[in-house]
């Protein structure tokens, strides 16, 4: 992020007005909740879960925290040992839905859905428990039992939050795959967790066109063995997606909830079973710097309390709020602030299926005027967008609607920080900037709205439950005064990831090692002299690009599969729009013709392996890749000819030949 028009210690106040409505309304009140949680966990979370339903009460918060000894690993093969809510019992679903039909939030819309071409449907929280049920049951028809892998292709429509919640009703773990991704990422995200059904439809609207997502899981369940069956939902039609139901394998959605089920799965999904605190709600893939995705693994008990009390207390969620969040359910903003943490708190969530810019620059302005939308949380990458269109396209529309803004997904720059409080928010609706990651579950810092005042650019206060740090090169943690370094959470919390699925030891040398005892984000961060931390981004091999995590080793696997490629090198360069730019540099084989046709070859081979939303934006092609004499490939003087800031003093004392960043440069 940069500071070139606002400084660290500008403060943006709530209003008097907000302030004197929001469920904490001090600093002093923030502080004695936030120190509960730390002192007292026990009763802090017995407080704040007490409307969450659980069919065996817990008693004990947790079976150790913090469970590690300094300098050592989190168990003997890298798997948390720790539990929270130890003995306790649940469905998850149960808080979601069945609490709230016997309250007036039964009739209250649950889920406001718009589809780009304009298609608008309501459900209320009995119309959604009610499609739950309905899928619920006839997935237990399917053979689908508690422990089973369900995987989720889908867009956003409403039928992916209602495949979530029924997945979770049977206690079946369910991975949703994010539908920009790939036939082969989709392929390999099924065997990794041998998903036994897939859900998916036959295409999803996006900018006027149709994504043929049947048509790409058709191409991954040519390798995946494990499917046995495919539920496949009509949202476009099958002739202009070319989709087809393949006999034996494949059924229509709808003709599928339209059976009458078992007797036996009837009782499932109307009474459904309770399961362990620990039990696994779902495995969400991240991209990581080995090349592999990394199958993040979230519980139930925690998971639920963690995304439940960030929900109620971040966006300040009250009776009559529509709540709008701009991401997608197939990441982890999706699961936890679209699904499971505001339909914990009886909130009203609006869901649109398309793209912002489509049909032109107001469609975002447009749903909320139409739709009287109060929260908005969204990405920087979109605000920065919408702020290069200018005021303009905001302006046309009526948004005194909302009262409260968010941002989520990467490091927010202060001047799209300050717009975006001028122009969308009138300056009257707080902003609340939020840090977490897909392992930590849950929100980890922000600054509560009516609590504290705003920074635009910092990331703000640890949030309950929650003790940050800042650790310096050696590992030696600063937790007072300005510190600069790597970001670190000093123990373990209820929302947090408890393993990666099927690979214990990469889950602790992952995050466990790099500070031992501790949990290392992977993202580098300085806290200022009030104590508000500054995230400034990722620090290993991890691109944030438009919000999206990109592993470079993904990126280069991908690229050197491709045969012209003998070598590849991805790296990130500063970008104001999209936070990261992804840059390639690429060496080819013998006989290879590098130009503009092999540039677009190799983006759209990205296309196919990844997903568009990973291609390149700028394909470099050379000689050679700096490497040091043991034949690493340099990053560090890669990112800083992408950026083109290679300085005359640049340290390349381990650099095999100059020559090659030399001609690098030239080429620049």
């Amino acid at each position: 992020m940069t500071e070139s028009t606002a400084k660290t210690n500008e403060t943006v106040a709530p209003s008097e007005g907000f302030v004197a409505q929001a469920r904490v309304a001090s600093k002093e009140a923030y502080e004695a909740l936030w120190r509960q949680s730390i002192e007292d966990p026990t009763t802090f979370w017995q407080e704040q879960t007490k409307d969450l339903v659980f069919r065996t009460p817990w008693t004990a918060f947790s079976d150790g925290v913090p469970p590690y000894s300094e300098g050592e690993i989190p168990g003997p093969d890298g798997a948390a040992p720790m539990t929270f809510f130890p003995g306790a019992t649940l469905n998850l679903t149960e808080s979601c839905l069945d609490r709230h039909l016997t309250t007036p939030a039964r009739t209250r819309a649950a889920l406001i859905f718009e589809g780009e071409p304009g298609d608008t449907r309501t459900l209320t929280y009995f119309e959604l428990h009610r499609e739950t049920v309905r899928l619920a049951a006839a997935l237990a028809d399917l053979g689908v039992q508690a422990g089973d892998r369900v995987a989720i292709y889908m867009g956003m429509v409403p039928e992916a939050a209602i495949a979530m919640l029924a997945c979770a009703r049977l206690g079946a773990t369910h991975t949703v795959v994010f539908g920009g991704f790939s036939s082969d990422a989709l392929r390999d995200r099924i065997n990794d967790c041998g998903a036994k059904v897939l859900l998916t439809q036959d295409g999803a609207w996006r900018r006027g066109h149709a994504v043929p997502l049947k048509d790409m899981a058709d191409t991954a369940l040519l390798e995946t063995p494990t499917i046995e069956k495919v539920v496949v939902l009509a949202r476009i039609g099958a002739e202009r997606c070319h989709s087809h139901l393949k006999p034996g394998r494949d059924i229509d959605w709808h003709d599928l909830v339209s059976r009458v089920p078992s007797p036996k799965s009837i009782e499932r999904a109307i009474r459904p079973a309770a399961f362990d605190a620990e039990h696994p709600l779902f495995v969400l893939y991240t991209s990581g710097s080995t090349g592999k995705p990394k199958g993040v693994l979230h519980t139930t008990a925690g998971y639920l309390a963690g995304v439940h009390v960030t929900s109620k207390y971040v966006f300040d969620l009250r009776e009559g709020d529509l709540y709008f969040c701009t991401a997608d359910v197939g990441w982890i903003t999706g699961h936890s602030y679209l699904v499971y943490g505001p339909l914990s708190c009886g909130a009203s969530i609006l869901l649109y299926e398309g793209a912002p810019n489509f049909p032109d620059w107001g469609r975002f302005w447009s749903v909320i005027e139409r739709h009287g939308v109060s929260i908005l949380y969204t990405a920087p990458t979109a605000i920065r967008a919408f702020m290069r269109q200018g005021e303009e396209w905001p302006n046309r529309y009526d948004l005194s609607s909302l009262r409260l803004l968010g941002s989520v997904g990467e490091p927010i720059n202060p001047e799209a920080w300050l717009w975006y409080h001028r122009t969308i928010g009138a300056e009257r609706c707080p902003i609340v900037d939020t840090w977490w990651q897909t392992e930590t579950g849950s929100i980890m810092l922000t600054t509560l709205p009516g609590a504290v005042a705003a920074k635009p650019g910092a990331t703000g206060l640890p949030l309950f439950g929650v003790e940050m740090t800042i650790a310096d090169d050696e590992g030696a943690l600063h937790d007072r005064g300005a510190a600069n370094g790597k970001l670190v959470i000093k123990r373990p919390w209820p929302s947090m990831a408890r393993t990666l699925w099927n690979d214990n030891v990469r889950y602790g040398e992952t995050y466990w090692k790099a500070i031992p005892g501790r949990y290392f984000t992977g993202d580098g961060a300085r806290r200022d002299e009030d104590g508000y931390f500054w995230v400034t981004g990722r620090i290993d091999d991890v691109l944030n690009v438009s919000g999206h995590r990109i592993g470079t080793a993904e990126i280069e696997s991908a690229l050197v599969s491709h045969s012209a490629v003998a070598e590849a090198a991805a790296v990130g360069r500063p970008d104001e729009m999209k936070g990261q730019a992804l840059v390639v540099f690429v060496t080819l084989k013998e006989g290879k013709q590098a130009g503009p046709v092999l540039k677009n070859e190799l983006a759209a081979h990205i296309d196919r392996e990844i997903g568009k939303f990973a291609r390149p934006d700028e394909i470099r092609f050379t000689d050679a890749l700096p490497k040091t004499r043991s034949g690493k490939i340099m990053r560090r003087l890669l990112k800083d000819v992408a950026a083109g800031t290679v300085r005359a003093n640049q340290d390349t004392s381990t650099l095999e030949d100059l020559g090659v960043l030399a001609k690098l440069q030239a080429e620049d």
